[in-house]
């Protein structure tokens, strides 16, 4: 939960353990804090749930059991605001400035993930045209395209309708980088499989809710 969002007393009990020069007890806290201990304690509990705040025991100098102290995790706040698909913006941007070279390289890249994303075959499995195709499907279903094979039960289909785009914004800002993207990652992936089949080309928005991969068997070397 990014941090703006939290109780105020919870970021109380966070910024008295940020201040402190050490570890603090419950009673400590909750006497900068003005509140109960047992307040304390339900946030404290929430904040180590999180990974905010970690809970030691002290060494004892005496007799009696060691007290339990906490003190707030060393490293980033990881329930802070991401900015993953301006990252994306700013990497594609780049990819984008290279003109027609990039479309080639994407493509390959597409291809190295397909090959990383789906399970090999099993040894001495020959894979047929429907059945890498419907390999193919469950990953694109695994990474949110929810994908329709055409044509008819039992049979190879030539062409696959994908009705969600996981990147739909990247795709329609930078369609000529996401798309050959995509494109490849079934190729790669068909690759891995020894398919008889393969990926030829992929149709953005053929209709507003559809994009289209198309199909063809694989040519004899």
């Amino acid at each position: 939960m990014p941090r703006d969002q939290e109780s105020p007393r919870r970021l109380a009990v966070l910024d008295v353990l940020r201040d402190a020069d050490g570890p603090l007890g419950v009673n400590e806290v909750a006497e900068r804090v003005g509140i109960h201990p047992n307040t304390v304690r339900f946030h404290l509990d929430a904040l180590i749930t999180k990974g905010a705040v970690d809970q030691t025991l002290e060494e004892s100098s005496g007799p009696g059991r060691p007290r339990t102290v906490y003190a707030p995790h060393r490293g980033m706040d990881r329930g802070g605001k991401r900015g993953y698909q301006l990252l994306a913006q700013i990497l594609l941007s780049q990819l984008a400035s290279k003109g027609p070279d990039a479309e080639a390289a994407v493509v390959e890249t597409g291809r190295a993930w397909g090959q990383h994303l789906i399970e090999p075959a099993a040894p001495f499995h020959q894979v047929s045209a429907r059945e890498a195709v419907d390999r193919l499907t469950e990953l694109l279903a695994d990474r949110g395209f929810d994908p329709v094979p055409d044509g008819d039960p039992g049979e190879a289909p030539d062409s696959i309708r994908l009705r969600h785009c996981p990147f739909l914004e990247l795709a329609e800002e930078y369609g000529n980088i996401v798309c050959p993207l995509h494109l490849g990652m079934m190729q790669g992936a068909l690759a891995k499989l020894d398919a008889p089949v393969t990926a030829t080309r992929l149709e953005p928005f053929v209709q507003p809710d559809v994009c289209v991969a198309h199909l063809a068997p694989v040519r004899a070397a």
